[in-house]
């Protein structure tokens, strides 16, 4: 029950402050606004605000949410006045309003990235080697504590999370080439072949590494921490988008909502810090996504806007609302794939 609350508050946070930036935007910009929805499915309560136009709704299902703007609709309403309608509104408008929904989530994490640092300490992120268990191929390879990463598989590496980013990423049956320089200042290449270990859940592989850093506090440490994580998390997401379409990742490797409550529920376990780091890292993913130009995203209403642009006059309402459609349906219908594989691997 603790972990089932905490993951709808978790993903009602980022939902929120997601909705949130389209909704301000859209009402600085004179947008009509008919609802503003945390959740799916019926109404739960309901209020209108005070000059009667927006109604502020909650709703049974506590996943999703949505702003439901005047103009989005092929339907006219006529009781809008045309200048509050989102189409009406000129191209770099409409862009502020699709863009931050997830200008928001990216804000959010990088507050709360910020803060969390700054109460709580932030690790240092220099790529250097904690620990090497001697049981271990890294070990055996020559890998030894207080090496320093340059490279992996001629990736550069530049923080701790490029190498759990590369090592994720690298083919577990071949031997992983390291580039690292030692205590000394000397450089060498070595290559490891990760051990693999079975269990009746999964198969794992090891390469016997310790990356746990030591904690720094102050002020500036935690700036300096916000931005190279920031940078790092932006990065995983770009490598992990661009893997998923050359195939070095599979769509089957992907989580959906059971596979974050999974998450949700081991971060949990570790403690608050977890928690609200997972809080950061789910809204930047949030926001990454959202801006993909895929039909359905926040995306792929901003690609209109610059087909727009580029052709001098806008595609048709209909058009444009049909291949969202379209897009939303293959959406669901990988949605129900992934959540279908988080449901197997429970088992």
């Amino acid at each position: 029950m603790v972990t089932l609350l905490i993951f709808i508050l978790v993903l009602g946070v980022i939902i929120f402050v997601h909705e949130l930036g389209h909704f301000l935007f859209a009402k600085m910009l004179g947008v009509y606004v008919y609802e503003f929805s945390l959740g799916m499915g019926p109404k739960l309560f309901c209020k209108k605000g005070k000059n009667q136009e927006t109604e502020y709704c909650i709703r049974a299902i506590p996943i999703g949410g949505f702003v439901q703007l005047a103009g989005e609709e092929v339907e006219d309403d006529k009781n809008i006045p045309k200048d509050r309608k989102l189409q009406a509104k000129k191209p770099w408008q409409r862009f502020l309003i699709m863009f931050f929904g997830a200008g928001f989530n990216f804000l959010f994490a990088i507050v709360v990235l910020f803060f969390l640092a700054l109460f709580c300490g932030s690790a240092s992120y220099e790529p250097i080697i904690s620990g090497v268990e001697k049981n271990y191929p890294a070990y055996q390879a020559g890998l030894r504590k207080g090496d320093e990463i340059l490279e992996i598989d001629h990736h550069k590496i530049s923080t701790m999370d490029d190498i759990s980013l590369y090592l994720t990423l690298a083919d577990h049956t071949e031997k992983t080439e390291f580039f690292i320089k030692n205590k000394e200042g000397k450089t060498k290449t070595i290559f490891i072949q990760p051990k693999k270990e079975k269990t009746k859940e999964e198969t794992t592989y090891h390469y016997g590494i310790s990356l746990q850093a030591e904690k720094n506090y102050g002020f500036i440490s935690s700036l300096k921490y916000t931005v190279v994580k920031t940078k790092s998390l932006f990065k995983q997401m770009g490598i992990t988008i661009q893997q998923l379409f050359t195939g070095g990742v599979k769509v089957n490797q992907l989580s959906g909502p059971v596979g974050i409550y999974s998450i949700v529920g081991d971060q949990a376990k570790d403690g608050i810090e977890n928690v609200i780091y997972l809080l950061a890292f789910l809204s930047i993913n949030v926001g990454f996504i959202n801006l993909l130009p895929f039909p359905g995203f926040d995306g792929g209403h901003i690609l209109f806007i610059v087909i727009e642009k580029i052709k001098g006059s806008p595609v048709k309402p209909e058009t444009e609302n049909m291949i969202h459609t379209i897009g939303l349906f293959l959406l669901m219908a990988l949605m129900v794939y992934i959540t279908f594989n988080d449901i197997l691997k429970l088992f």
